[in-house]
């Protein structure tokens, strides 16, 4: 029998832990510890992204998994309304991009998030479009018009270098074999598949591709073929029949997900045959998009039967575990509240003030990531307060008692003291810096219910500055320091429900627009205005999340309880929200918190079963 050392080249380790690098792949040690052998090994799985801003089947895809495209699709309403909304994905989360020209859904698409090709569709009746349309990352113009109508193709390539295939449409509007190749200017027709199909699955390039499954003449196929660069040759089938899945890859490395009848089925192509993964999608559904690699792909959208729904889902097939992003149930406040003061972090956490309805409340509480502790009263009750700052140094300003308030207090991790006033009594601002260095945006002063004016504290002393805010207004959200500040939604007569402004040091400036208008968003923490969370808001409360990236906002895993005015801390990857409310009626003394994606290597132990 031969031994590890001799086929490997070195001997079995004895490790007290297991390694955590990637250079242990491959590798065998005897853990000490547990008292087993164990390795690290190539593992497949689907996990939970952030969903799309816009429900949608039968749309088109591009790019990778961290930088993808989904455009076009069938949104909900009864019968099938087609959209021109296009969204990219950042390996985060959604944002908004430029519209189709042309409203469609059962388009085809390819290519990258910044040099994208989206062609055919259907918009009203048979037998489809001819329209191309060609992405620079911010706008679609028209390319070159398909020789028919169809719709329902296979796609591979990229922009300027494509290729369409099978679908439905023509002159007869039935199920079709033609190939057609694109030069970045013009169509030209190629030779045909073998079997004539729509809803094809497919990937790969102009010149190496694959197309599988579909429906046939009168059900879903399991029929698979490859693309030479001349003609198409069956190959062996797929193992599930389907139609509309989702296809990436190679003719050497492909993958198949979801399809028609909805199913969540994965099968993986190696050149030779298709193997069904034990990864499957957590959601099944059909008209599902696709972008990325066999082994690191992206699928979005789709139809589980029910109608068309927002669900993405990352593909990874590598040593490493990935545990997706997620909000999950944190220890109940002792108080319910809203409308309070928040800072430090996920499990140094702080609250003070708010609303208990009737009435208003010093109370604070401090939070060791699992529990809520009463600790001594803010000096002051108040409510539409804010606050920055950590448990051992927090600071509280303005807000509501019988009147708009200015009172300021710093929290030394015992005990309130007063300090310098607001220049100007006022609730509902936006608040962000530390107890030493922080700013004062806007808020509701009198006569004034959408103040445009900033203040500055010292540590000790307010200071109206000659800058002033893009656009005045109250119930704002704010994250980040006094060099480098964001302030985002909230109210105002024009409104800024989906604005953010960017704070210098300087002068504040326009930042990038948010998903959704409301006010009275959490935020969810406190770290660099580049790396924002803005949680909940809005009447009736909304459970919509989205993230700053100091450019562009995007979507987010949404918290589970819907909630307005509530208040948290932490960072961008492990941050918390507590109390809020409906919007309207009880107030809540729950705590949601949020983790950032995490990833492990795939540990296993050895056995001889």
């Amino acid at each position: 029998m031969s031994e590890y050392k001799s086929i490997k080249g070195k001997t079995v380790q004895y490790l007290g832990t297991d390694p955590s690098d990637t250079g242990a792949e491959g590798q065998v040690w005897y853990n000490n510890t547990a008292g087993a052998f164990k390795s690290v090994v190539v593992g497949e799985a689907w996990s939970s992204g952030a969903n799309m801003g816009t429900a949608r089947y039968a749309l088109g895809g591009a790019g990778t998994q961290t930088a993808g495209l989904g455009f076009g699709g069938n949104t909900p309403g009864g019968s099938p309304t087609k959209t021109t909304a296009t969204e990219e994905y950042n390996g985060s989360g959604w944002s908004v991009g430029g519209s189709l020209g042309t409203a469609r859904y059962a388009i085809t698409g390819c290519g990258t998030q910044t040099a994208a090709l989206g062609f055919g569709g259907f918009d009203a009746s048979p037998p489809g479009l001819t329209a191309t349309e060609e992405y620079d990352g911010s706008t679609w113009t028209t390319g070159g018009a398909l020789p028919v109508q169809k719709r329902g193709m296979g796609r591979a390539g990229i922009q300027t270098a494509a290729l369409g295939f099978a679908g439905i449409g023509g002159p007869g509007n039935g199920n079709l074999n033609a190939t057609d190749s694109y030069n970045g200017t013009s169509w030209t027709a190629v030779n045909n598949m073998n079997t004539a199909r729509r809803f094809i699955g497919g990937d790969g390039t102009q010149t190496s591709a694959f197309g599988a499954g579909g429906y046939g003449a009168t059900a879903v196929v399991t029929n698979s073929e490859e693309w030479d660069g001349t003609s198409w040759t069956a190959t062996s089938n797929v193992n599930t029949a389907r139609a509309r899945p989702g296809g990436v890859g190679t003719t050497s490395s492909g993958l198949l997900f979801g399809g028609f009848p909805a199913t969540g089925a994965t099968e993986s192509w190696d050149g030779t045959s298709w193997t069904t993964s034990p990864a499957s999608l957590a959601t099944a559904r059909y008209g599902i998009g696709g972008s990325g690699t066999a082994s690191i792909a992206l699928g979005f959208g789709g139809n589980p039967g029910s109608g068309p729904v927002t669900n993405t889902e990352e593909y990874n097939k590598s040593i490493n575990v990935i545990t997706p992003a997620a909000w999950s149930s944190g220890g109940t406040l002792g108080t319910s509240r809203d409308g309070h003061g928040a800072g430090g972090t996920q499990t140094t956490g702080i609250v003070f003030g708010g609303s208990i309805a009737p009435g208003n409340t010093a109370n604070t509480e401090e939070y060791d990531g699992s529990t809520w502790t009463e600790v001594n009263n803010l000096n002051t009750a108040r409510r539409q307060t804010t606050g920055v700052g950590t448990q051992t140094a927090a600071l509280c300003a303005g807000g509501y008692t019988t009147a708009n308030s200015a009172a300021t207090e710093e929290y030394d991790g015992t005990s309130w003291t007063s300090s310098g006033n607001l220049a100007t009594n006022r609730r509902n601002g936006g608040h962000f810096g530390v107890q030493t260095a922080s700013l004062y945006c806007g808020g509701y002063d009198v006569p004034d219910p959408n103040s445009n004016v900033i203040q500055e504290y010292n540590g000790s002393t307010w200071t109206n500055l000659v800058a002033t805010l893009v656009d005045g207004g109250n119930s704002i959200a704010a994250t980040g320091t006094t060099s480098a500040g964001l302030l985002f939604g909230g109210s105002s007569p024009t409104p800024r429900g989906n604005q953010s402004e960017e704070w210098d040091g300087t002068s504040m400036s326009a930042g990038g627009t948010m998903l959704t208008s409301k006010y009275d968003r959490a935020s969810a923490n406190q770290s660099p205005s580049t790396d924002a969370l803005s949680a909940g808001g809005g009447i009736p409360a909304q459970t919509t999340v989205e993230g700053y990236d100091g450019t562009a906002w995007s979507t987010r895993p949404s918290i589970s309880t819907a909630t307005n005015s509530a208040k948290g801390g932490g960072t961008a990857s492990a941050a918390f929200i507590a109390g809020g409310g409906p919007g309207g009626g009880p107030i809540f003394n729950t705590t949601q918190e949020f983790t950032g994606e995490t990833s492990a290597l795939n540990v296993k132990t050895l056995t001889t079963s």
